[in-house]
């Protein structure tokens, strides 16, 4: 090996260590693991810059900025009202409906600010049914990463890999490419989770119920889920009718305009955002405080990360270990092997790391095997996001376990079979819609 490649194995492993000790911020070990590269030579500053100012970030940062002007403009808090009262008519069945809305939101803004805001909702709409909470936060956890999954800007895990992939020559993905896959992974274990969590989640002592009701969001807990101030996204806004329409309308035109291919997503996104401060429907400070760099700059690092794996040799290196051991087999098997590595690793450390990680060796099998590289990336964005089984493989699993008082293997029993289920929908999805 090399020099750099030790450097880089060296870096990669204590971030991965340091993200698994989980004691400090993740964006703090990203951003740790990229400085060092820099001052080792690993990594040029021009990589560091482009890893900054990568469309991945730009098209994120500008829909956190959307996002935040719906929700200062009330509109968000007012679907909420309306969602609490459909609640009180229909009970259980209305909690089940409004975890679908929230799901149906997830598809096109980040889940982490969605679930962030509608959490307490849900807990406090459960508790005042005379219903557990515990039904249903978890599975709003789940049901938002399955809709997020949906679109390419549905989660940054998406917005990541296409990034990832375009480094490595591929073309970008359609902002609706993936959906035909997303959709019925999504169906499948929205299925499962109104079919099994009450009965999975069941048997639970009282006591044990009314300590889950009482919890509160710790701040703590939630920086640790890089969310940053839960309060910027609590606070309760007054609906003003002229903002709400104006953000709702720059943001729709923003993910019209990539659907049909006029801009990509992080100039429209961009553009949008530039536009909602012109019209002062939502402040330069406003929008800063929108954000979220903890996410930003966590991805940031992750992609220096990469930079340095596919500069040094090592990605290649890693592509060639995995391609041995798929040797003489189809590419189907191949496409499954890739699916649960990129699965498991999910659940021990974050998507971005993940992400980082097994796209270029993705794009390497598919060249090994001389079939398109298309449906092993849509592989890694499915799976680097399907992290069900732990709570601490994706950010909103970290809020709901820490607000509903739930144990680390109530996780294991609802999101092991989750995990299954949709693996199967989507190897079989992608065998359908993306061919090799």
């Amino acid at each position: 090996m090399t020099i750099d490649q030790v450097l880089t194995l060296l870096v990669l492993a204590a971030v991965v260590a340091a993200l698994i000790w989980d004691k400090v911020r993740a964006d703090v070990v990203a951003l740790s693991g990229a400085a060092v590269l820099l001052m080792t030579g690993v990594v040029r500053p021009v990589d560091v810059q482009g890893a900054f100012a990568s469309p991945a970030i730009i098209a994120l940062a500008s829909l956190f900025v959307i996002a935040y002007a719906l929700e200062l403009s009330g509109l968000l808090d007012r679907a909420i009202a309306m969602a609490v009262s459909m609640c009180k008519r229909m009970g259980a069945t209305g909690m089940w409906l409004l975890l679908s809305m929230i799901g149906a939101v997830s598809c096109f803004l980040n889940s982490t600010p969605i679930v962030v805001l509608g959490a307490p909702v849900v807990r406090d709409v459960a508790n005042a049914l005379r219903l557990s909470p515990k039904r249903f936060l978890m599975p709003l956890s789940y049901i938002t990463i399955l809709t997020g999954c949906c679109t390419l800007i549905g989660t940054s895990t998406n917005l990541l890999v296409d990034d990832m992939a375009s480094v490595a020559g591929q073309p970008r993905f359609g902002i609706f490419e993936i959906t035909p896959v997303g959709v019925p992974m999504a169906l499948a274990g929205g299925l499962y989770l109104f079919l099994f969590s009450k009965r999975l989640l069941g048997g639970r002592h009282e006591a044990d119920e009314r300590e889950g009701e009482a919890q509160p969001i710790d701040a703590s807990h939630v920086y640790s889920a890089q969310v940053g101030d839960p309060a910027v996204f609590a606070e309760p806004r007054p609906l003003n009718p002229a903002k709400a329409a104006i953000a709702l309308s720059v943001f729709a035109a923003a993910v019209g305009l990539a659907a049909i291919d006029v801009a990509p997503i992080a100039a429209s996104a961009f553009a949008g955002a530039v536009l909602l401060i012109l019209l002062r429907v939502i402040s330069a400070d406003e929008a800063y405080s929108g954000l979220r760099p903890q996410i930003l700059i966590l991805i940031a690092g992750m992609v220096v990360i990469g930079i340095a794996m596919e500069q040094s040799g090592l990605a290649a290196d890693a592509s060639r270990m995995l391609i041995g051991s798929v040797h003489g087999l189809s590419p189907l098997i191949a496409l499954v092997v890739l699916y649960l590595v990129t699965m498991v690793l999910t659940e021990l450390l974050s998507n971005a790391t993940v992400a980082v990680l097994v796209t270029p060796v993705a794009v390497a099998l598919a060249d090994s095997l001389a079939v398109s590289p298309r449906p092993f990336l849509v592989a890694v964005m499915m799976s680097a996001s399907a992290a069900f089984a732990t709570p601490f493989g994706y950010q909103t699993n970290v809020i709901v376990y820490q607000m509903g008082g739930y144990r680390y293997m109530d996780f294991v029993r609802v999101g092991l079979p989750l995990n299954i289920i949709t693996c199967v929908v989507a190897i079989a999805a992608i065998s359908v819609f993306f061919p090799f």
